[in-house]
C-alpha cells in the first residue's frame, strides 16, 4: 500500500477502477491527472462519508445529491472569485454511498449489478443497507417510469395545489402537461389504494348508505351537477368518494352476483382500452382490436366444438343482448323477409324456454315483437332442468293451435340453481321439428375451459348459437359477453344496413374485417382487449385451474352445511355449478313442522339477515324465492381470490346475524 494512503482510500481507488467501465461518461482513464484536475484529485483522496449519512432528495434525479456532494468545491478549498470547475460535471463516483446513488439512477438490472460488486468488499451490515436502499428507491411510489418514453424519462410526484386548477388547465391546454401528469398520478394513487384494500379482508365489502343519504350529500360528496366547473381538488375528492361508497365487487367475500373478482391483468387491459378510446365498428379505426376479436371468437367456437371454418360471432353489451341476437338470427334464418316487411309478413311464431331460464328471453320476445305470451315456459324437474317430454308436448300443442315453433333456449347454468339443461335430448327434439337451438351458457360457458367439468355441457356443439359471458365464471371485468353462431354470414345478413359513411366497399383493405354492420349497435365498446390480455397471461390452463378452484369451493360449502341443523338445502344432492342454495333456520324455527305459518316466517329470515349483512358491510350474498319456495340464500362463487376461510367466514356471519331471529 503506498505511503500516506489509508485502507479505505485504497479500496476506493480499486472501486473506481472496477466500476468505471459500467457507466456512460465513466470510461477507464489513465492515472495521469491533468493540471486542471489537481483539486479534484485531492477531493477524491478525501475520506469517504459516513455510511449512514442521510441523503437529501434532489430534483436532478436519483443519485444526483451524492454525486454533486463529491464534485462541488467547498468554500475552504476554492477562492470566492473562482468559477466552477469545468471538470466536475464528469466526476466519477468513488464512495460506497455515491456508488449506491449511481445504482439508484440506473435500470434495475444494472443497478443490482453495481450493488452486487459493492457487496463483495463490504460487511454484511453494509451489504444489507446498500441493497435495501436500492430496492426502496426503485419501488418508491413517487417515481414512475414511462416505458413508452425515453428510458431515462421519469414522472415525479410533486406537491400540487389542485384547488386552483381546473379541467381547462389539463392537456390539450398549452403548458398543461405537468398538471396532467400530476393529476393522473393522483388518480392512479386512488386506484391503487382501492385495489390494495379490495384484497384486504379487514376492509369492508361496502359502506352502506340509503339512497336518500347519498342524494342529500355525504361529507362533501355531492351528486348534483353544477353550471360552473369545480376544481381538480374536488374532482379528486369525488373520485375517492365514488369508490368509497360503492360496493367492492372484487372483494374475496363478495358473493352477491355471478360477476365478481378483480383481475389485475384485466384491469390493466381496461385502462388501456379507455385510453385508446376507439370504436369497434371498422378495421379502419380499431385494427388491432378487430383482429383480436376475430381470433378470440374463433378460439371460443373451437372450444364449443364447431369446426374451424364454421361460424361467426360478436361481442355484445351483455348476455341479455347476446340472447336477443340469437332470436333475431333464428327469425332471419327461417323468415328473412321479416327484415324488410316486419312481423306482419310472417306467421305467428312461438319461442320456448325453461321456467328457470333467464328473464332476458321473455324480454327479447317483447322487444322483438313476438310478445311475452308467445314465449312458452317449459317445466323443470326439482333440480331446475328442462323436462324434455314437456318441451315436445308444448311444441305439438303450439302446432295444433296454428303457431309456428321457431326457437328453443336451453340453459347451461341457470341463474338461481346453476342447473344445466339436457342439451343432447333437447337437440334431438329441435332436429325432429326443425327448430333453432340456442344455448344460453352465459353463466356456465366457462366450464367449457375445464376438462373436469365440460361434460356438463355435453351436446352444446349441436346448438345453432351460444351465449357465453367471460365476465362471469372466467372473471373478466364487466362487460364481456359473446354471441357465437354456427352459420357464417347470418349476423351480417340479419343486421347489415350498409351505411355509406362507415362501410364503404372500396377501401384499400379487405372490408370483410369491418365487423360493425353485423351488430345491432353502431357505437360498440372495446370489450375484447382485457379478455385477450387475460387469456395471454393465464393461458387456457390458467382459466381451467381458476374455474376448477371455484367449483371446489362450492363443494366445500355444500359439505360444510348439508348436515347441520341450522341449515337446510333447497334441493338434494351436490350442486352442478357454484350455486349453493340453502335456508338458514333460526333457533325459533328448528324442529317446527312444515306449515304455511312456518314458510311465511322462513320467508322473512333471509331478507332480514341480508339487511344486517349490508349494514355491517362484512360480506354479501344474494337471496330470492323460486316458485312456491320461501326466500333462500343463493351462494355463488366466481372470484378466484376466495378461499375456504372466506366460506367459513360467510357461514359464521350468517349464524351470527341470524341467531336472534
Amino acid at each position: 500500500m503506498p505511503r500516506g494512503r489509508t485502507e479505505a482510500e485504497a479500496r476506493t481507488e480499486v472501486e473506481r477502477e472496477r466500476f468505471s467501465p459500467l457507466l456512460p461518461g465513466c470510461e477507464r482513464q489513465s492515472h495521469q491527472w491533468a493540471p486542471g484536475q489537481q483539486q479534484r484529485k485531492a477531493r477524491l483522496r478525501a475520506p469517504a462519508p459516513a455510511p449512514d449519512r442521510p441523503r437529501t432528495p434532489d430534483s436532478r434525479g436519483p443519485g444526483t445529491t451524492e454525486l454533486m456532494a463529491s464534485s462541488t468545491p467547498s468554500s475552504s478549498a476554492t477562492s470566492s472569485n473562482a468559477g466552477p470547475d469545468p471538470n466536475t460535471t464528469n466526476l466519477r463516483p468513488t464512495t460506497y454511498d455515491t456508488w449506491c446513488g449511481v445504482a439508484h439512477g440506473c435500470t434495475r438490472k444494472l443497478g443490482l449489478k453495481i450493488c452486487g460488486f459493492l457487496q463483495r468488499t463490504n460487511s454484511l451490515e453494509e451489504k444489507s443497507r446498500l441493497v435495501s436502499a436500492f430496492k426502496e428507491r426503485q419501488s418508491s411510489k413517487n417515481l414512475l417510469s414511462c416505458e413508452n418514453s425515453d428510458r431515462d424519462g421519469r414522472f415525479r410526484r410533486t406537491e400540487t395545489d389542485f384547488s386552483n386548477l381546473f379541467a381547462r388547465d389539463l392537456l390539450p391546454a398549452k403548458n398543461g402537461e405537468e398538471q396532467t401528469v400530476q393529476f393522473l398520478l393522483e388518480v392512479v394513487d386512488i386506484l391503487l389504494n382501492y385495489v390494495r384494500k379490495t384484497f384486504d379482508r379487514s376492509t369492508k365489502v361496502l359502506d352502506f348508505h340509503h339512497p336518500h343519504q347519498l342524494l342529500e350529500g355525504m361529507e362533501g360528496f355531492n351528486l348534483e351537477l353544477s353550471d360552473h366547473p369545480e376544481s381538480l381538488e374536488q374532482i379528486l375528492v369525488d373520485c375517492r368518494d365514488t369508490l368509497k361508497y360503492g360496493v367492492r365487487t372484487g372483494h374475496p367475500r363478495f358473493f352477491n352476483q355471478l360477476s365478481t373478482g378483480l383481475d389485475i391483468i384485466g384491469l390493466a387491459g381496461e385502462w388501456l382500452t379507455s385510453t385508446a378510446n376507439t370504436n369497434m365498428f371498422t378495421y379502419e379505426i380499431a385494427p388491432v382490436f378487430v383482429l383480436m376479436e376475430q381470433i378470440t371468437l374463433k378460439k371460443m367456437r373451437e372450444i364449443v366444438g364447431w369446426s374451424n371454418k364454421d361460424g361467426d360471432g360478436i361481442f355484445s353489451p351483455g348476455g341479455a343482448i347476446s340472447n336477443m341476437y340469437s332470436i333475431m338470427a333464428a327469425r332471419y334464418k327461417y323468415f328473412p323477409e321479416v327484415k324488410t316487411k316486419g312481423m306482419a309478413a310472417v306467421p305467428k311464431l312461438v319461442l320456448f324456454t325453461s321456467e328457470h331460464s333467464h328473464y332476458s328471453i321473455k324480454k327479447a320476445g317483447a322487444a322483438l315483437g313476438f310478445g311475452t305470451d308467445n314465449v312458452i315456459l317449459i317445466k323443470c324437474n326439482e333440480r331446475g332442468k328442462i323436462i324434455p317430454a314437456d318441451l315436445e308436448a308444448k311444441i305439438l300443442e303450439a302446432k295444433q293451435k296454428g303457431y309456428i315453433p321457431l326457437y328453443v333456449n336451453a340453459t347451461a347454468g341457470t341463474t338461481v340453481y346453476g342447473a344445466f339443461d339436457p342439451i343432447q335430448e333437447i337437440a334431438d327434439i329441435c332436429e325432429k321439428y326443425n327448430l333453432w337451438l340456442h344455448v344460453d351458457a352465459a353463466w356456465g360457458g366457462g366450464l367449457l375451459m375445464s376438462r373436469k367439468h365440460r361434460h356438463k355441457l355435453s351436446g352444446i356443439e349441436r346448438a345453432d348459437s351460444v351465449t357465453w359471458n367471460p365476465h362471469k365464471m372466467m372473471g373478466v371485468l364487466l362487460q364481456c359477453s359473446a354471441i357465437l353462431v354456427k352459420e357464417k354470414g347470418i349476423l351480417q345478413g340479419c343486421n347489415q344496413m350498409c351505411a355509406g359513411y362507415l362501410f364503404q366497399p372500396d377501401k384499400q383493405y379487405d372490408v370483410s374485417y369491418d365487423t360493425g354492420d353485423k351488430a345491432i349497435q353502431c357505437g360498440r365498446h372495446v370489450d375484447i382487449f382485457k379478455f385477450w390480455l387475460m387469456w395471454k397471461a393465464k393461458g387456457t390452463v390458467g382459466f381451467e385451474n381458476q374455474i376448477n378452484k371455484c367449483l371446489e369451493l362450492a363443494e366445500y360449502l355444500y359439505a360444510k352445511i348439508k348436515n347441520r341443523e341450522e341449515f337446510e338445502m333447497v334441493f338434494d344432492g351436490e350442486p352442478e355449478h357454484t350455486n349453493v342454495c340453502f335456508w338458514y333456520i333460526p333457533q325459533s324455527l328448528r324442529g317446527v313442522p312444515d306449515s304455511p305459518e312456518r314458510r311465511e316466517k322462513l320467508h322473512r329470515v333471509a331478507p332480514k339477515i341480508k339487511a344486517l349483512m349490508m349494514e355491517s358491510g362484512t360480506t354479501m350474498v344474494g337471496y330470492q324465492p323460486q316458485g312456491d319456495k320461501a326466500n333462500f340464500f343463493r351462494m355463488v362463487i366466481s372470484n378466484p381470490a376466495a378461499t375456504q376461510s372466506d366460506i367459513d367466514f360467510l357461514i359464521e356471519e350468517i349464524e351470527r346475524l341470524g341467531q336472534d331471529l
